[in-house]
């Protein structure tokens, strides 16, 4: 892990092949104010997948990439659903945990970065669908926010389990018919942001996947505030367009209509006073930075 490590023996660099090369020499690796916009101009950090055509979560695994702020120091945590078939592609480093233990991995794993790295911030990243966060792996979820550990749980919600024909979530809505799931969901959707809230989060959305920005901004806010005061979520909407019966160029829009202010899916966020004053005294810090520079030219 680090920057030092992403290079390539000069003995060996003729015959490493080159999409490598040019991740090597062209990625954002260590790139300060990284961002979506450099999809296209830089190597991205995910060529290729193996999802469906148009679907949303590789749309938002692309932005959640993008924006991560230092991926070189970065540990994904994965399980098993849809977003395992993407890990594999991913220039980032990630651990597959058993279905629903991610969170748990993710615990010992971010200690153990702490005391292996004691004077290097190194992030720690949960990316699971929702029966792998809501469903088989709550407690594992919840109890990860009641210690407080230090790391963001990211939860791409499908409402339904979309790697395995369609059955029923926790976070599937409430009359919801599904192939595995004919005669629809009896219950309410699971309030996991709210929830997430009440256990400890320092910091919580629930969004869509649908504006690049926006999904950028709180995926930094989310790790920033996770390496210094505690737990973060965020839930975003990434549905799965084959099980709900919508073409391959249909996703955006289903998320477009799906964030509208009455709708499930509403932009929410919640942060605590400390995290505020946090993410405001970074803001400071930047701004006062860009400015020495500014005046050292």
């Amino acid at each position: 892990m680090g920057k030092d490590k992403i290079r390539i023996n000069e003995e060996f660099y003729d015959i490493m092949p080159p999409e490598y090369r040019e991740l090597v020499e062209s990625g954002t690796y260590g790139k300060e104010g990284r961002g979506w916009k450099d999809m296209g101009s830089s190597k991205e950090l995910i060529e290729e997948h193996s999802l469906c055509a148009g679907c949303p979560e590789s749309m938002a695994f692309r932005y959640i990439l993008a924006s991560l702020p230092a991926p070189e120091d970065t540990v994904m945590v994965g399980s098993t659903g849809c977003t395992s078939l993407v890990f594999p592609h991913v220039a980032v480093h990630n651990i597959h945990s058993l279905f629903g233990n991610q969170n748990a991995i993710a615990t010992g794993l971010k200690r153990a970065l702490m005391v292996r790295f004691p004077n290097k911030v190194k992030d720690v990243v949960v990316l699971a669908g929702d029966g792998a966060t809501v469903d088989i792996g709550l407690d594992m979820t919840l109890q990860s926010w009641f210690r407080g550990e230090k790391f963001t749980t990211i939860c791409f919600d499908n409402e339904l389990y979309a790697n395995t024909g369609g059955q029923e979530s926790g976070l599937m809505q409430k009359g919801f018919v599904a192939k595995m799931a004919p005669v629809g969901k009896k219950f309410d959707k699971v309030r996991l942001p709210e929830i997430a809230r009440e256990s400890g989060c320092q910091y919580v959305v629930n969004m869509t996947a649908s504006q690049p920005g926006k999904v950028e901004k709180v995926i930094r806010n989310a790790v920033y505030i996770a390496r210094e005061l505690g737990p973060t979520y965020v839930q975003i909407y990434t549905p799965c367009i084959l099980e709900i019966g919508k073409q391959s160029m249909e996703g955006l829009q289903e998320m477009r209509d799906s964030e509208k202010p009455t709708e499930r899916f509403a932009y929410k966020e919640y942060i605590t006073d400390e995290a505020k004053a946090y993410l405001a005294d970074l803001d400071a810090k930047r701004k006062a930075k860009a400015t020495a520079q500014l005046a050292a030219k």
